[in-house]
């Protein structure tokens, strides 16, 4: 049987789990928040824990954090960000619209390991929260947990897709085929064009976050209830920017405004933005490989994707393209979280945002999904892929539109002309410009080589 004990606070005393390591205002977010089955995630929970950990050091410094009560702490959270105590913060997303029970979640977790680890009598109010509020920390940890995931997950995992895609273009150079504008024929391209273009797009994806990343690196820490940095000693911001770098290796400073900083979540917004683009990129380069991976006999056949797994119940001997349908999918639900964010980041009421958890929820899922795909198409689609040089070379050469070329010698309307005999009656266009013109195979050759068309 579940045995409990009885934890007090400003409302009063709660029955929480005898084996608890959080208290009673943990306890009763749990009682009022049953809304789904989402926690926050791991890296959320932790930049909480280390904006605690920072905290304490420039209390400490000022005077403010006895000793004894400082190192219980440091053991405490260096506990917590070893990856001990995980099930210990349950507090479900859909909450207190600023996190204050994530918040007091993790300032009771961390009061009672110090507590237990000193002796001492820990308060997760007045020693854990000391110089803080929910309100400029939970915001301070939807950047620093995403300025984080940016730099130790998705660039890195971007950096790796577009130097997969620079790889395989070069593997390709020589290797002409028919471009396509409206899913139809246009005048020709290299393979390693149409690769270097998506890699063109990894790689401003890449700037454009490092650019948001440098928003994420101003904070709202010092900020406290309403941006007034009220029951913070002075220059508890910059002491505290300066203590979370070197924590990091990260070079974090205070937002020009803690005003702004709390009531809004502008730089979250942007960031989503930019992950929304990126979304867009990896659906538009899927969609791509999956075009050209169609068939075998039907579609355009022009690359074969490796084949992972069966891919049917009934048809057998079936492979689809299974990793571009899962990135797909995966920035399907980037651009979903990316409109959540936009509604929440709007509802900052006066001084305060108060849709912060779905923010830093949706903001980290978004960068996890992103990581993940980035790599997946890397390494299980683009870096083994094959292609059909014969069915490039065969539509090529029917390809009516090379006609174009001939426009500033025999006309618009003369090529055309061309253009819709060949394609009638599915022939070269070289063999049909021949019998259509005066000039000799050896000119129409030279106009219409694709080589020179690229």
């Amino acid at each position: 049987m579940t045995t409990f004990r009885l934890e007090r606070d400003s409302m009063g005393e709660v029955k929480v789990p005898g084996t608890a390591k959080y208290g009673a205002q943990t306890q009763r977010a749990l009682d009022n928040f049953a809304i789904s089955d989402l926690t926050l995630p791991k890296q959320f929970i932790h930049a909480v824990v280390r904006i605690k950990r920072c905290a304490a050091m420039v209390n400490h410094e000022e005077e403010l954090l006895a000793e004894d009560v400082f190192q219980a702490i440091i053991t405490a959270t260096d506990q917590v960000l070893a990856g001990e105590f995980a099930d210990q913060f349950p507090v479900d997303v859909f909450q207190t619209g600023s996190g204050t029970s994530t918040n007091m979640n993790v300032n009771e977790v961390l009061a009672n390991l110090a507590s237990e680890s000193s002796g001492l009598a820990v308060s997760p109010n007045d020693h854990i929260n000391m110089s803080q509020s929910s309100n400029d920390v939970i915001p301070s940890a939807i950047h620093l947990s995403a300025a984080l995931a940016l730099h130790n997950q998705l660039l890195p995992a971007l950096e790796h897709l577009e130097a997969t895609l620079k790889h395989k273009a070069g593997e390709f150079g020589g290797v002409i085929k028919t471009g396509r504008t409206h899913l139809m024929d246009a005048m020709p391209i290299t393979l390693s064009q149409e690769i270097l273009a998506w890699a063109a797009q990894c790689h401003k994806a890449r700037k454009r976050l490092l650019d948001t990343q440098k928003q994420l690196c101003q904070l709202a820490q010092g900020g406290t209830a309403v941006g007034t940095g009220v029951n913070s000693p002075d220059l508890f911001a910059e002491k505290f920017c300066a203590a979370i770098s070197i924590d990091t290796g990260l070079s974090f400073k205070p937002n020009d405004s803690l005003f702004e900083a709390l009531s809004s979540q502008d730089a979250a917004v942007a960031a989503s933005g930019q992950l929304k683009a990126l979304a867009v990129a990896l659906m538009k380069i899927s969609n791509d490989l999956r075009w050209m991976n169609s068939g075998p006999l039907a579609g355009l056949g022009e690359i074969r994707l490796p084949a992972l797994q069966p891919g049917s119940s009934i048809m057998p001997g079936k492979v689809n393209p299974v990793i571009p349908e899962a990135v797909a999918m995966a920035a399907a639900q980037v651009i979903g979280n990316d409109a959540c964010i936009t509604v929440a980041g709007q509802s900052g009421n006066f001084q305060l945002n108060v849709m912060l958890p779905v923010i830093a929820y949706n903001l980290l899922q978004s960068i996890d999904l992103l990581s993940n795909a980035c790599l997946a198409l890397a390494d299980k689609a683009i870096a083994d892929f094959t292609i059909d040089e014969a069915v490039m070379a065969d539509s090529l050469a029917r390809n009516p539109i090379l006609v174009t070329a001939l426009n500033p010698v025999i006309g618009y309307l003369a090529a055309a002309e061309i253009a819709k005999k060949a394609y009638a009656e599915q022939r070269p266009v070289l063999d049909v410009a021949v019998e259509m013109t005066d000039l000799s195979r050896e000119e129409l050759a030279m106009l219409l080589d694709p080589e020179k068309l690229v």
